[in-house]
This record gives C-alpha cells, structure tokens and sequence, in this order.
C-alpha cells in the first residue's frame, strides 16, 4: 500500500475517533469512554505525523509518550475536583502555547528564499496562529490565576484600561499587516507574539470571576481555532479538522452558557468596561438558622425534595453524603430530584461530574427549565453551596447586577434549605435575598458535615 494512501487512511481514522468521542462526552454516562476514544485518536494522529515528517527520531516519540502519559496518569488521579476548573484552563492555555510555538517555528525553518518569494496565505495563517495562540495562553493563565484563589477573581479596572485595549487592536492589524508583507524582518514576528500575549492578559484579567465559566469555554474554542490556523499554516489535515471541532464546540458551549446568563458574549468581554449598576434596594430582613437535628424532622416528612449544587458542594467534598442522603431519603418513600444549572461551579459540566463521580443516576439530574415550572411542588429544596443560580434578586430586584439571569427558582418550593459555611455572598459579590425568605432556612457550616449529622439522624 502507496505510505500516503496508509497516512491518509490514519488521519481519517483519528477523525473519526474524535468525532465518535465527542458523541459520547455528550451523556456522563459515556463521557469516560468518549474521553478515551479521542486520547486514542490523538495519539494516533501525533504518532503519524511525527514518523511522517520525521520530525523526531523513534526513541524520542517513545520517551515522550512515556513521559506525559504517566505524569497524566498521575495528574488526573491526584487533582482535586475543585482543582479540575483551574486545571482545564491550564490545558487550553498548553494548546494554545502549543499552537504559538508551531507557528513560530513555522516561520524559523523557512529559508531566506521562501520567505522573500510571498505566500501571503502561509503567512496570514501563521498570523492568526501566533495572535490566537497567544491569547489563548495568557488569558488561560490568568483565568487559572482567578480560579485557583492565586490572583483576585475580581475584574481588575484601571484608568486607561479601554485606550490601551483599542491600542492593542490597531496594533495588531498594523503589525500584522507589516509581518505579512516583510515575513523575513524578524522584528515584526516577535512583535506579533508580544502582542498576542499582552492582549490575552488584559482581556482576561478586566472580567470577573463570576464570568469564568464562560471565558474557560471561549479559550477552549479559541485553542481549536489556533490549532486549526496552525494546521493550514503547515498543511496538516488532521491538525485542521481536530481545530474545527475544538473550536466548534467551545463555541456551541460558550453561546449555550451565555444563554443561561441572559447576556451576550460582547457584554461578558466587557464586563470589565460597562458601567457599575447600583443597588436598586437594600436587602433586610431576619436570617433563620436551623440546626441539622431540626432539619432532619422536616426532611424525614418530605414527599418530594430538590437538591440543588454548587460549587460549595466540589469545597466541602460533600458528593458522596449527598448520594447517601439521597438513598435514605428514597428509602424513607420520598422522591429526590437534582437541579443543574448551566453555569453552576466553576466550569461548563462541573456538578454533572461530580454527581456522576457518586454514581448519582443521570435521569434524576434535571436542568433549570425543568425543575421551575413545578417548584411548587417540592417539599424542601437543599441548596448545596450555591449561591448565585439560586438568586431570586435576578427576578425581583431591578437594580441587581444579575437581574434578568435565569435562576433556579428554590425560594418558591414549601421549603429551603442553605447549606453554606457563612450567609455572604457567592461569587458574583451579589447579596442574596433567599436567605431572608419566610420559608428559608440556613444551615452554618461545612456541607459534608452537616449532611453527615443528618445521615445519623436517619441512622438513628
């Protein structure tokens, strides 16, 4: 068989992989094994195109595929989950550095002769390539800065912070005109990664952190989208199909999140520009604690209950309570539901993985559309460390600045209970009037803890 034909054949594979594992990330239930199906497809797709291009010898791609697959395989076992958000922002900042160093190099190993001969289209696609890949990489390190408690997760706003991003703009299209036209005038490379870089740190770090989730999608896309103009700067066929779909994806995503935000994705870039919105009025009231000893009775007469998580749930580690709860609570004849919402946590999908992680049945996970229409009916909501998807100021108090969200309504159901360390606000800085409702009360401390007290309580 022709080596083409066989490399060609290796890539449509490899494609087909990736496609099929998208499919299958699609359900929690697979998502393990869509995982693996893409890895496969990955490695297949590398291990081509190094032995294709001879770019490296045998014992290199063997020691590389040593390498990182047990520092992955360590890596995955050993992080946390509330570690996972930071930790996806770290591999979309990897493949956009990834993107920026092959573009780069691009541009190294052309003669002096390719270089003066001009093929605009090479060089505009290693434009894009070192421009997105440098956003990508430096907005990633800052979003992981935020998410990891290294930096303030609030936006950071600085006289001059809209001249200097304007600036940025007009720059790189300046700059990039002149690295397109004058590819063999070093300077004007250097300057376009200097540029993307500089423009992916300020972009990130002038929106908040409430925002994180959907800026973690919109960098993911952006690491496809920079692979895919790396690809055709190389004229790698797989490297631009795997773009594609990353890209793609992240963008489905990032609309999707935006959606359950009710807010464009220009107003979440410039968050960190729009103008501060005040308080329409000020939140009063008596805040009701309970002990979990006098929850218990409530749940233990409950029909129906809702449990609604959030990222204090991933803090306190309190998942596998929660299922255990869950058991006793069916056992005791009532039926127990779950509400996600979009942009519950820290990233895209953290409570489904969570819950999957405690063998919490898919079917019982419902989504915020789901659950509103019969809140009514529920006997007690448990709202699990979250904060702001639970926030009836973004129905009830205009001068929010999450009026308009779409939240999980809880505050309509018989019952509610918070079960959070302290009554402050989450992290959208956003006091919330639930805790001051007649039908709420408030279970101070650590979420494991208490679900724990109230699994003895069944016990006993």
């Amino acid at each position: 068989m022709n080596l083409e034909i066989l490399i060609n054949f290796a890539y449509v594979v490899a494609a087909g992989l990736f496609i099929f594992g998208l499919k299958l990330l699609s359900h929690p239930s697979t998502a393990r094994k869509g995982n693996f199906v893409s890895a496969v497809g990955m490695f297949i797709a590398v291990v081509i195109t190094l032995l294709d291009q001879q770019i490296i010898s045998y014992q290199y791609i063997f020691t590389g595929i040593l390498v990182g697959g047990v520092y992955g395989a360590w890596k995955a076992r050993s992080v946390q989950m509330t570690q996972m958000p930071e930790m996806v922002s770290l591999f979309n900042g990897f493949g956009g550095a990834a993107s920026l160093l092959l573009g780069w190099a691009t541009i190294s190993s052309m003669t002096e002769e390719t270089l003066a001969s001009g093929q605009p289209f090479v060089f505009v696609t290693v434009l894009l390539t070192l421009l997105i890949g440098g956003v990508t990489f430096s907005g990633s390190i800052i979003a992981w800065g935020k998410l990891s408690g290294k930096m303030s997760s609030k936006a950071l706003i600085f006289s001059g912070l809209r001249e200097l991003s304007v600036l940025h703009l007009i720059t790189m299209v300046v700059v990039g005109f002149l690295f397109v036209t004058e590819p063999e005038n070093t300077l004007w490379l250097y300057c376009i990664i200097a540029i993307g870089l500089s423009f992916g740190l300020w972009a990130t770090i002038s929106i908040g952190g409430a925002d994180m989730p959907v800026v973690i999608a919109l960098l993911n896309s952006y690491s496809g989208i920079a692979a895919s103009a790396a690809g055709l700067a190389v004229g790698n066929t797989i490297l631009i199909v795997t773009g594609l779909l990353v890209g793609a994806s992240g963008l489905i995503l990032t609309n999707i999140m935006c959606k359950a935000m009710n807010r464009s994705l220009m107003n979440v870039l410039l968050s960190g520009f729009s103008k501060p919105v005040e308080q329409g009025e000020v939140i009063t009231g008596e805040i009701k604690v309970l002990p979990p000893q006098d929850a218990f009775y409530v749940l233990e007469a409950a029909q129906a209950v809702l449990v609604v998580p959030g990222y204090g749930m991933a803090v306190a580690q309190a998942q596998h309570a929660v299922r255990e709860l869950h058991t006793l609570l069916e056992e005791n004849g009532c039926t127990v539901d779950y509400a996600i919402h979009a942009v519950a946590g820290r990233m895209p999908g953290h409570m489904n993985v969570l819950l999957a992680e405690a063998d919490v049945p898919y079917d019982q996970l419902y989504e915020m559309d789901d659950v509103n229409p019969r809140m009514d009916n529920y006997d007690v909501v448990i709202v699990i460390g979250a904060n702001d998807v639970v926030n009836p100021a973004a129905k009830e108090m205009k001068g929010s600045p999450i009026y308009g969200m779409p939240v999980i309504e809880a505050y309509r159901a018989k019952t509610v209970f918070v079960l959070k360390r302290s009554a402050n606000a989450g992290f959208a800085g956003v006091d919330n009037p639930l805790f001051f409702k007649e039908n709420t009360r408030m279970i101070l401390g650590d979420a494991k803890e208490t679900i724990n007290s109230l699994i003895r309580e069944f016990g006993d």
